[in-house]
C-alpha cells in the first residue's frame, strides 16, 4: 500500500504540483484496497481536507490511483479524526485571490502533455511560508545512486567537479533533458555533497514554481529587498526547472540581478530545465545569454542497458526479487524517462504483493499492458530516426546533437514531421526521444516542413519517398 501511494503522489507532484502535494495529499495515507468492490480506503487527518479532496482531486484519484491499482471505477471511504478545524498551514478557499494565470506557453504545454498546470493562488491575508526548502535535500539522491551511462555521462561529470570545486569550474552549470531523466537527482546530489564538505556553506535549492511564489508574495507585502538579499548572500544557489520563468518579467528581472550578483562573486549557480537555454520561450535573450556562460550539459533517453542497470539497482534498494527477464521487459517498454520506469517497477511489486506472488514475467505483461503499447511507439520513432539517418545521409548522432547547421537542423525537422505523421507519439516523446527538446521545438519543425510541403513540390516528393521507405521497412 506505501509503494502504491509513493507512486500516487510522484505522478500527482507531476501533474498538479508540489503544493498540491504539499498541501493536501501528504497529511493523507492509503489504508485498505478492496480488488471486489473496486473500494480505497483513505485516512485524512481532518473533516476539512476530506471535504476539499472530494471537491476538488477525486477525478486525479480515480484516474492514477485507479491506474495503479488497475481499476476504471474506484470507491472512495474516507476515514479522519472528525475535526471541522482546517490545518494551520492550510489556506481556506474564502482568502484566495488569483494573482498570477497560466500563459498561453503553459496553456500550449497542458493541451499537449494532457497535464493539469495550476494557476498561482496568493491569500487576501499575510500567507503563511511554505519552510525554505533550504539544505532540505533527498539523501537517496547521491551520486552513489545515480546510475551513470552513455545518456548522461557529461552532465554527472560536470556536476562532480562542480561539487568539488565550488564557484571554482563550470559557473553557472546548466543541466537540460525531458522530464524524469535524473536533472533533479544530480542538483540534490550535488547539494548533499557541498554540505557533506562544508556545514557551514550557505546553500538554497529552490523549484522555479516556489522561487517564483516566493518573489509574488515578497512583492505583495513590499519585502522585496529582503528577498533579493536573501539569496545574493548565498555561496551555492540551486534552481529546478527554470524554463518555468518563461514569460514571468517580473521574476526574470530579479533573477537576472540575482544572478549577476552571485557570478561576480565567483559564487556556485547551477540550474536544470526541460530544453536546451535558447529554446527556452518567453525569456529575456541576455538571461539565456548568462545561462550558457558556463557548461551546458545534456541528459538523453538512457539506452537499453542503462535503463536495466537503473532498475537493477532501484530494485536492490527496495528489496525487490526483479528476474531478469522481467527487468528486460520493463526497460523494453518504457521509453520516455527514468521517474516512469521506477513507477513501473513499484507498479509491478506491489500488485504482486497483492496477489501474493513472486515477480514473473507474465504478471509484468499483465500490469504494464499500456506500457508494452508504447514499447512499440519507441519502436518507430527509432525506425524513423534510422532511415531518415540513412536516406538524408546524416549520423543520428548529430540528429540528436544541439548542432545548428542548416543542413542538420533541416534533417532533424523533417524527422520531427514524419514522427508525429507515423506515430501516434506526443510531440513531448517526440522531442524529448530526439535529443531532450522541448514539444514547442517540435510544433515549429512541423509547421515549417508542413509549409514547405505546400510551396515546393520537388521537396514534398523526397519526403514521400522517404515516408514510404519508411512503412515499407
Amino acid at each position: 500500500m506505501l509503494d502504491i501511494w509513493k507512486e500516487f503522489l510522484k505522478i500527482i507532484n507531476q501533474e498538479a504540483g508540489s503544493q498540491v502535494v504539499e498541501t493536501w495529499f501528504k497529511a493523507v495515507s492509503l489504508q485498505n484496497w478492496d480488488s471486489a468492490t473496486n473500494t480505497v480506503t483513505l485516512s485524512v487527518p481532518n473533516q476539512f481536507v476530506k471535504k476539499w479532496i472530494q471537491e476538488n482531486y477525486v477525478n486525479l484519484l480515480q484516474t492514477h490511483l485507479g491506474r495503479l491499482l488497475l481499476s476504471n471505477n474506484l470507491n472512495f471511504i474516507f476515514l479522519s479524526s472528525g475535526n471541522e478545524n482546517p490545518p494551520r498551514n492550510i489556506i481556506p478557499a474564502s482568502s484566495i485571490q488569483i494573482v498570477e494565470t497560466l500563459t498561453d506557453s503553459d496553456k500550449n504545454r497542458q493541451q499537449e502533455t494532457g497535464s493539469q498546470l495550476t494557476t498561482t493562488v496568493y491569500t487576501n491575508k499575510p500567507r503563511v511560508q511554505r519552510q525554505n526548502t533550504g539544505k532540505n535535500f533527498n539523501e537517496n539522491y547521491t551520486f552513489n545512486t545515480f546510475i551513470v551511462g552513455p545518456s548522461n555521462s557529461l552532465a554527472y561529470a560536470a556536476a562532480q567537479a562542480v561539487s568539488e570545486n565550488v564557484g571554482k569550474v563550470y559557473n553557472p552549470l546548466f543541466i537540460y533533458g525531458g522530464t524524469g531523466l535524473g536533472k533533479t537527482h544530480l542538483l540534490h546530489a550535488i547539494g548533499n555533497a557541498v554540505q557533506k564538505n562544508d556545514t557551514n556553506i550557505q546553500i538554497s535549492y529552490e523549484t522555479t514554481d516556489h522561487f517564483i511564489n516566493e518573489f509574488i508574495s515578497c512583492i505583495r507585502f513590499d519585502k522585496a529587498d529582503s528577498f533579493r538579499n536573501k539569496y545574493q548572500k548565498l555561496d551555492l544557489l540551486l534552481i529546478d526547472d527554470v524554463q518555468f520563468l518563461s514569460n514571468k518579467e517580473q521574476t526574470q528581472e530579479i533573477f537576472f540581478h540575482i544572478f549577476n550578483t552571485l557570478h561576480q562573486s565567483q559564487k556556485q549557480i547551477i540550474m536544470s530545465s526541460d530544453t536546451f537555454p535558447k529554446e527556452i520561450s518567453g525569456l529575456q535573450n541576455r538571461l539565456k545569454s548568462r545561462l550558457e556562460w558556463g557548461l551546458v550539459a545534456d541528459i538523453q533517453i538512457p539506452d537499453l542497458e542503462t535503463k536495466i542497470a537503473i532498475l537493477k539497482k532501484k530494485a536492490d534498494q527496495n528489496c525487490i526479487d526483479l528476474p531478469e527477464n522481467v527487468a528486460y521487459f520493463i526497460s523494453s517498454c518504457v521509453i520516455s524517462n527514468i521517474r516512469e520506469l521506477e513507477g513501473a517497477l513499484i507498479r509491478v511489486s506491489a500488485f504482486a504483493r497483492l496477489i501474493n506472488k513472486p515477480i514473473t514475467l507474465d504478471i509484468a505483461k499483465k500490469v504494464l499492458l499500456n506500457l508494452n503499447q508504447k514499447h512499440n511507439e519507441s519502436t518507430s520513432l527509432e525506425k524513423v530516426l534510422r532511415l531518415c539517418s540513412r536516406h538524408l545521409n546524416i549520423a543520428i548522432n548529430e540528429l540528436k546533437s544541439k548542432k545548428r547547421s542548416k543542413e542538420i537542423a533541416e534533417a532533424r525537422q523533417i524527422v520531427f514531421y514524419l514522427m508525429k505523421k507515423l506515430s501516434t507519439s506526443s510531440l513531448q516523446i517526440i522531442g524529448s526521444f530526439v535529443g531532450g527538446r522541448d514539444h514547442s521545438t517540435v510544433i515549429h519543425a512541423i509547421n515549417k516542413v508542413d509549409g514547405m510541403v505546400k510551396q515546393d513540390t520537388e521537396f514534398a516528393q523526397k519526403l514521400k519517398m522517404i515516408e514510404q521507405e519508411i512503412m515499407m521497412d
